[in-house]
């Protein structure tokens, strides 16, 4: 369990909303081109009070670097798809290792899955501790230009290493675009309130319990209670 995990959460019964098109699409879906099993469900709702503030980022965005969108990547995912990301990215860990399922021994299994649970939420039924995807409040974003083309950022989504912690290149004077960018995309999110996972670049959240544990890790919190964490359409 992630210490994230502890916070209580409640359903907030907001309900899920498509993202509108003036936020920017992957398209076509990167989970659905994988057959993920979404079902009646799309990759594309978040609760309506999350929405909102994107919304909110896009319009600082705007006002920071005039033409550039926000593009999502990522956002509802039901928790059978969250267990199925899980499934594929272990395979892959096993590809790029050479291994098969067959040849690993229980304690070499259990620490291979503990090196993608580092950057993929267990995909718990229970829920008082849901993935963050599937409460409706987390969502993976980059940045486009005025024509639409991702901006570089110094790794792709989802990529399991050390490139993908958000000042991972801050010290790199021959990255520095790339911090840059990373930056430029921070400060619109967090300006809407949203809060960035402390290894991925691209992931942010608000309301859920991850977002609850962060805002409470902060010094300077404006924040007299606890936060409360929220999920709505879990499925």
């Amino acid at each position: 369990m992630k210490p994230y995990n502890l916070i209580p959460i409640q359903d907030c019964r907001e309900p899920l909303v498509e993202i509108p098109p003036q936020i920017a699409r992957e398209t076509p879906h990167p989970y659905l081109r994988l057959s993920a099993p979404y079902g009646d469900h799309s990759p594309y709702w978040l609760r309506q009070g999350v929405l909102d503030r994107l919304l909110l980022a896009q319009t600082k965005l705007h006002q920071m670097q005039p033409n550039w969108n926000i593009q999502i990547f990522d956002a509802y995912r039901p928790i059978a798809v969250q267990q199925y990301m899980v499934n594929y990215t272990f395979e892959q860990l096993l590809k790029s290792k050479s291994l098969t399922v067959n040849s690993l021994e229980p304690n070499q299994h259990q620490a291979l899955l503990q090196e993608v649970y580092r950057f993929w939420a267990e995909p718990s039924l229970d829920p008082q501790t849901p993935p963050p995807h599937s409460t409706g409040a987390a969502l993976d974003v980059t940045l486009v230009d005025q024509a639409g083309i991702p901006v570089e950022m110094g790794s792709p989504i989802d990529e399991m290493s050390p490139r993908s912690y958000p000042n991972h290149y801050a010290a790199l004077e021959s990255a520095r675009t790339f911090h840059q960018n990373r930056l430029l995309l921070h400060q619109a999110m967090s300006s809407a309130g949203f809060e960035q996972h402390p290894k991925e670049w691209w992931h942010f959240s608000w309301g859920d319990q991850l977002w609850a544990w962060l805002v409470c890790q902060k010094p300077d919190s404006s924040h007299n209670t606890k936060p409360i964490a929220q999920y709505g359409g879990l499925g």
